[in-house]
């Protein structure tokens, strides 16, 4: 399948694989199915973060089921769980096509999505629809629409936190895509407390209506440097932020990058792998371990996993090695993770994290 679907245009592939996945979601036969599949496969391995009961440390990244058709398929193939969107208040297209590249010599991705959406009202009313096919545990990933500008993005996100609310189990700021216009200024200063503290104070407002606090997880950028890690881990701390996403992709390249490195975009895959590592250490050092972080870039194997932990990170999440490895790579990387506690003798997930960190 792979083969065949390589051979197609890479959106267009993601496409049917996402038709796919919908049609299996709103079959609770198939269902059934996938998750006996996943049972067998997938060890369990259950961790806590941000409040949440995990069933395993390995989650899919935002980007796969932008508009939640397809998270029920998902978590039965086994991943702990799924981050659904970026979801922005208005529908919109996103940047013109052609905008995702495959480069598969290095396992990575480039895309320049732009935030393609159906926008809050289809999104809530997929999401809800299939809600009963599934007690995963989900997040959503919300963003600002590509017209409205910084100055302006605070009502887009209230908006957003506002309709998704009761329907994720935390919510994702996502404040770093390299592929929507301003969007990457929401991470400066003159900007992130206006929001965070906007965010803050209707969290606070629809925690007391629902009676239920969500998390509130901000993803960052790579391509940050220290003094604006810094800031952003201050800022996390000070609006009392329940976690953070290390990291999106990143608008860098590879020295003497050929062919299509050049198109512009966010390069996901094996070659963001030690940027993100680096990020989520930085950080790790400013939060001074008060605020958990989510890893992600270039996750591929156990080993990977082990370099996120011990780097800062409490779970983690994949996306590009999902694309060109499949279900597999769920199984892969459990495995790979039990056999090493196993080796250890240390059974518990958080303490492994522990262990890890001070080797």
């Amino acid at each position: 399948m792979r083969s065949l679907l390589f051979r197609l245009e890479a959106e267009r592939s993601h496409d049917l694989i996402i038709a796919l996945l919908a049609i299996l979601s709103r079959s609770k036969s198939a269902l059934r199915i996938l998750s006996r599949y996943g049972i067998k496969q997938h060890p369990s391995i259950p961790c806590q973060v941000a409040g949440l009961h995990l069933p395993n440390p390995l989650g899919l990244a935002a980007g796969f089921d932008k508009n939640g058709k397809a998270f029920p398929a998902l978590a039965a193939l086994g991943f702990g769980w799924t981050e659904l969107g970026t979801v922005t208040p208005k529908a919109q297209s996103g940047n013109p096509k052609k905008r995702l590249f495959r480069i598969t010599a290095d396992a990575a991705l480039i895309n320049r999505m732009g935030f393609n959406s159906v926008g809050l009202g289809p999104f809530v009313d997929n999401v809800k629809k299939l809600r009963s096919y599934t007690n995963s545990i989900i997040g959503i990933n919300i963003g600002k629409n590509a017209q409205t500008s910084p100055q302006q993005a605070i009502a887009d996100y209230l908006a957003a936190l506002d309709a998704v609310y009761e329907l994720g189990d935390y919510v994702a700021i996502n404040i770093s895509s390299p592929n929507t216009e301003g969007l990457r200024e929401l991470q400066n200063i003159a900007h992130l407390g206006q929001l965070l503290d906007a965010l803050a104070a209707r969290r606070g407002e629809l925690a007391a209506d629902h009676a239920r606090q969500v998390p509130l997880i901000l993803k960052i950028s790579p391509d940050l440097d220290s003094a604006e890690i810094e800031t952003i881990a201050a800022a996390a701390l000070q609006y009392k932020l329940d976690g953070i996403i290390a990291t999106n992709t990143t608008v860098s390249r590879p020295k003497n990058a050929i062919g299509l490195y050049t198109q512009n975009g966010g390069l996901s895959g094996r070659p963001l792998q030690s940027k993100s590592t680096q990020i989520i250490h930085q950080l790790w050092q400013s939060l001074g371990g008060q605020i958990p972080i989510i890893g992600v870039g270039g996750i591929e194997s156990a080993i990977d996993v082990r370099e996120k932990i011990k780097a800062g990170a409490q779970v983690v999440q994949l996306y590009t090695s999902f694309i060109y490895n499949g279900p597999s790579v769920i199984s892969k990387i459990l495995a790979g993770l039990e056999q090493d506690m196993n080796s250890m003798h240390i059974n518990d997930w958080g303490s492994w994290v522990e262990k890890v960190r001070t080797e």
